[in-house]
């Protein structure tokens, strides 16, 4: 299967991996074409810098003819300000993520890239929201709502789909240390909004005492890596180096992105392999109402899969015993519903490793929208696909179709793709 590894050594930003894109073949055109269709007052520069030795790709996001800068170096600037005009606080920029979510919306890119974008927005709103104890759609996006982020993460989501690989994984993230300036003040690094982005995620304090990983990277890598470790087996095809924006003594400042071809699949823990938790509750005395919107709050809470088996309890009661699958991270956030939620008095809960086959998605076009299609593989194998339910529900709203015919039609069209 064809992979991507993303080497952080250095951390990761938003233009870091954009110059890692660029370097590794994917065209700058296309992020050009790309903001184009955002209509957002910025413009792409590209330059070759050389990052202590090392010779790298970097992008850079210019918002009404101005270079974006580290956090600290922006609030220097904007304290210059402030004092130069005799207090004046300075101006927040940035956008709430219903104004952003329908920039993307309107702009003329694949609903797939839409989706994606979308996705690393809506991460980054959740840690914020919950490191500022508000709701999501209170929150305002002072850097990252900027146009800069926008460009970044939308050009990242278009990146990633243009090195048309299986997957993509990163090794440990480098974050740094010291303390950072941003518009709430002196913050450690990493950053309260990027280490709840970076939950679950491996990470490590280095020698560089700098930000290394901003929130924009961190919710890039969260949303497009499937997997964090050591390089897999692979042969490499080509390699590019993002840089930063800064040049740090006796460091290389780059994201490193190499592209290849794993080795085979021949045992289960090429597969992807994971430690989950398993939640059960057993209830006999509970309104089914109760237990589907139960079922929907898991979900909607982070459960990986939730469902319901019909059992005989003590005295001969029919019951039902309500298992989630959930991340380790989530284990306490979702047994806690079940307790609030439900009547069960006890929650019982068990760690169990599955193996999960690659995923990835793949669009085609009906006549009525584009539709992904999720793919499951196993090295070069493809073993499962199947159309996208919500993409297919759209649709057979949007134009009174039944659904059947929407979902089979949109796998008639992939098979005939996949086999020519």
């Amino acid at each position: 299967m064809r992979i991507a590894y993303l080497d952080c050594f250095s951390g990761i930003s938003g233009d870091m991996f954009l110059g890692a894109l660029v370097d590794a073949g994917v065209p700058f055109e296309l992020f050009e074409a790309t903001v184009a269709a955002l209509n957002v007052s910025a413009t792409l520069e590209r330059s070759r810098v050389d990052r202590n030795g090392i010779s790298a790709t970097k992008v850079d996001v210019l918002v009404d003819g101005k270079r974006d800068m580290p956090r600290e170096e922006f609030w220097a600037e904007q304290d210059a300000r402030q004092n130069e005009h005799h207090h004046e606080a300075p101006k927040a920029h940035g956008r709430h993520l219903s104004s952003i979510l329908k920039i993307i919306d309107g702009a003329n890119i694949s609903y797939s890239v839409k989706q994606t974008a979308a996705t690393i927005f809506n991460a980054l709103g959740e840690a914020e929201a919950k490191v500022h104890n508000t709701d999501i759609e209170r929150i305002h996006f002072h850097e990252v709502g900027a146009a800069d982020a926008i460009v970044d993460i939308v050009c990242a989501a278009v990146g990633a789909e243009a090195l048309k690989v299986g997957a993509i994984y990163a090794s440990p993230l480098n974050v740094g240390g010291g303390t950072v300036k941003c518009d709430h003040g002196v913050m450690p690094v990493p950053a309260p909004a990027t280490l709840e982005l970076l939950t679950g995620i491996p990470t490590y304090s280095g020698e560089i005492q700098k930000e290394l990983v901003t929130p924009t990277g961190a919710a890039i890598v969260k949303t497009l890596s499937s997997r964090f470790g050591a390089m897999p087996t692979m042969t490499t095809e080509t390699i590019g180096y993002g840089a930063g924006a800064r040049n740090f003594s006796g460091h290389s400042n780059v994201l490193r992105l190499v592209v290849g071809e794993t080795a085979a699949i021949d045992d289960a823990s090429e597969l992807g392999e994971e430690e989950i938790a398993v939640l059960e509750a057993n209830l006999d005395d509970l309104s089914p109402q109760i237990v589907g919107y139960t079922v929907e709050k898991l979900l909607s809470a982070g459960a990986l899969d939730v469902f319901t088996t019909a059992v005989q309890m003590k005295k001969a009661r029919p019951g039902t015993l309500l298992t989630v699958l959930a991340r380790l991270q989530d284990e306490a956030s979702l047994r806690g519903i079940l307790l609030e939620e439900t009547s069960t008095l006890g929650v019982r809960g068990r760690r169990e490793r599955r193996h999960v086959l690659q995923r990835r998605h793949e669009a085609v076009r009906t006549p009525w929208g584009e539709v992904r299609i999720k793919i499951g593989s196993a090295g070069d194998v493809d073993r499962n696909a199947a159309p996208e339910y919500e993409d297919c529900r759209r649709i057979a709203a949007e134009h009174s179709l039944p659904l059947k015919t929407v979902m089979q039609e949109a796998l008639r069209l992939y098979l005939d793709k996949k086999n020519g």
